[in-house]
Formats: structure tokens, C-alpha cells, sequence
């Protein structure tokens, strides 16, 4: 089956509300459509990247709380592994609750994130390494994250961080990073523009950066020539998890084709995701 990603980071549960307008103070909406999902950056990720016929390996905590198995249940139906760190957790998952604007596709996030919910290298599986092809970390499992990439540096695994926005610890890890694609909300220390970040990151070492920034062209950096990639023009209906579907078809699509390439096409699936509402419903449309 294709091939094996290792995605480390954040699981969630997300409800998910499609609504008209955002509710403001001591108000109250009613939503015009709603589900639940898994979500988080590695999570969207490894589902994006197992539906191009690979085998997603999730490295996450989801321990044994009622909620966790809403998310085992949902990844149940795509091609993820999961590799809980932390099984025997009684404490709820991460939950996030996300109301999606019906006319622009616009969302906004409230979540706890991984702050409770935070392995540690000694609970990382031995053999987790084994026949994986590619890495993606999303900071949220920082020290988990940086022993996983310092041993993939030596075993040549290319190692690709999703950089929604900067978290602390990232200074240690960019040093093992292969490749950097971040958002625009992506900000360093001192870092004030994406030419700043271009500059950041590779004083670190980093040889190919992209800058994601929506609807508008992708900035990236490959042979130390910084060039633009148009994304494809939509009316979005969801953008939520446009970012980590972006990353997973990345992961997908960098081994087999070029940098420029590979982001052209990632782009092009999470621009097909946005025509969708939930972070789902693209997969059964798209082929």
C-alpha cells in the first residue's frame, strides 16, 4: 500500500457548527448544519495522506475517556494507525468547537490544544521508525517530535513541519527539518514579514520553505531562489483544515514529484477540500 507516513501531533475532537453569522456576546445562533470529526494538524494530515492510497501512522495521546473513542471511531474509517502514547489516560481529549461562516467559509477555533496532553520520548515505541517514508510534526508534541526527528536524521527519513504558528521548543527542532511549510501566521522570534522567515529559517538550515498565505499565491524558497505558485480560484464553503489537508497531500506528492510540483498539487487538493463543509466530505468526491 503506497507509502508510510509518520504524523506526530495534536488529536482532537471537533465540533463543527455551520452557521450564518458568528454569535456575538450573550447572544445565541442556531447553526444551519453540524457534525464531529478527529481533527488537529497531524491528524487531518494523516487522513489526507493515507487517501492517496498510503498508510498514515498517527503518534498522538488519546488515552481511554469516552471522547477518545469518538475520534478512534472516526479514523476508523480511513486507512490511520494509531500510536497512543499515552493509552491508559483517563482525562479527556483535546476538544475543539469551530463555527464555520456559511457565506464565506471563514472559522473560528477555540481549543485547548496538546497543553494537557503531553507525552514524553520514553513512551515512544522502539520500532516507530520502521518503513516510514516521510515525517510530518505539528508542535504540539514537542519533545516526542524532537527525539522522532533526530532519529529520522540519521536513517534519511525526509522530515516536513507544519508551521500553522510558532510554538515554543520549534528552535529545536527546525535544525532536523527537511521541509518547512508554514502559514502566514507563522512568525518566529524577530521575524516580522515572510522575508524574515525565509531568513530564519534557513539560517537554520532549511533549503526548502513554502509561505502559505489562502487564497493567495504561495511563496517558496527552492535553491535559494524565492518564487510564487498561484492556488486555484474558489468560493469556499469550509476552510477549516484546508492548512493540515494541504500538508498531508504534501507529504504524498514530495515523493514522487519536485518541490514546486509538490506544492502546486498539495494546493490543489486543499483548495478541492474547501469546497466542502466539514473536513471529510472532500475525500468522498475527490480521486
Amino acid at each position: 500500500m503506497g507509502y508510510q507516513g509518520l504524523f506526530v501531533g495534536l488529536a482532537t475532537l471537533d465540533f463543527i457548527y455551520l452557521s450564518e453569522t458568528s454569535p456575538q456576546a450573550n447572544q445565541k445562533v442556531v447553526a444551519r448544519d453540524f457534525l464531529t470529526a478527529a481533527g488537529g494538524p497531524a491528524t487531518n494530515a494523516a487522513v489526507a495522506f493515507s487517501h492517496f492510497g498510503n498508510q498514515g501512522r498517527l503518534l498522538t495521546v488519546l488515552g481511554q475517556h469516552p471522547l477518545s473513542q469518538l475520534i478512534r471511531n472516526d479514523l476508523a474509517d480511513y486507512p490511520v494507525t494509531i500510536v497512543d502514547l499515552i493509552a491508559e489516560k483517563s482525562a479527556s481529549p483535546p476538544v475543539s468547537s469551530i463555527i464555520v461562516t456559511a457565506a464565506t467559509g471563514e472559522r473560528s477555533v477555540i481549543s485547548i490544544n496538546a497543553l494537557k496532553s503531553q507525552g514524553n520520548k520514553s513512551q515512544i515505541p522502539k520500532d516507530i521508525l520502521a518503513k516510514i517514508d516521510i515525517i510530518l510534526i505539528d508542535g504540539h508534541q514537542m519533545e516526542v517530535s524532537l527525539a522522532i526527528i533526530e532519529a529520522a536524521k540519521s536513517k534519511q527519513i525526509p522530515v516536513v513541519i507544519d508551521g500553522g504558528s510558532w510554538k515554543p521548543g520549534l528552535e529545536q527542532a527546525l535544525p532536523f527539518v527537511d521541509y518547512a511549510i508554514c502559514s502566514a501566521n507563522f512568525y518566529p522570534p524577530q521575524c516580522h514579514n515572510s522575508g524574515d522567515v525565509f531568513n530564519f529559517l534557513q539560517k537554520m538550515g532549511i533549503s526548502h520553505i513554502a509561505i502559505t498565505q489562502g487564497e493567495k499565491p504561495i511563496q517558496y524558497l527552492d535553491r535559494k531562489e524565492i518564487s510564487t505558485i498561484s492556488v486555484p480560484s474558489i468560493k469556499p464553503v469550509d476552510t477549516l483544515g484546508a492548512g493540515d489537508i494541504f500538508h498531508g497531500a504534501f507529504c504524498n506528492y514530495i515523493l514522487q514529484e519536485d518541490f514546486s510540483t509538490a506544492l502546486s498539487q498539495a494546493a490543489q487538493t486543499a483548495s478541492k477540500s474547501c469546497q466542502f463543509f466539514g473536513t471529510r466530505s472532500w475525500l468522498k468526491s475527490f480521486t
